[in-house]
């Protein structure tokens, strides 16, 4: 048997050391995780959706007729999937910049995010299953 390369055991290491903080930082952000919607604002959303491998962000408004339908959606999805799968809540109103960042032009708007990078999507008020679909679809992966 050969002995490894040292540089190659080295990248192995660092490799390894780096997936185990993720991990332990997904474990303590899931820990805390209650399984409500998260309210985002644009200071916050960067940080709180890169904790979370898989986050759902209802982007809505107060004044929205269907955001109003699809809120205890996602209030009842946050309590179904806790511990697996992260909801936030970003009211456009209060937080043009985000919104903007991510052209959301139509309310309500459901981005998914993977790693803290939108993966998908889901524009108007829709029912449960649909959401639903989605998810386990990204769940599956």
């Amino acid at each position: 048997m050969s002995a490894e390369d040292p540089e190659l055991q080295g990248i192995k290491e660092k490799k390894l050391v780096e997936m185990m903080r993720r991990t332990r930082a997904q474990l303590q952000a899931a820990e805390k995780y209650d399984g409500k919607p998260i309210i985002l604002s644009d200071s916050t959303f960067s940080s709180e959706i890169s904790k979370y491998p898989l986050m759902v962000v209802d982007f809505w408004a107060a004044w929205c007729g269907p955001c109003r339908m699809v809120a205890p959606i996602v209030e009842q999805l946050a309590k179904e999937y806790s511990g697996r799968v992260a909801f936030g809540k970003l009211n456009v109103d209060e937080n043009p910049l985000t919104s903007g960042e991510f052209q959301v032009q139509s309310i309500p708007t459901l981005l998914i995010f993977r790693d803290g990078q939108p993966i998908d999507g889901i524009i108007g008020a829709v029912p449960k299953y649909q959401i639903e679909s989605k998810l386990k679809a990204q769940l599956g992966n």
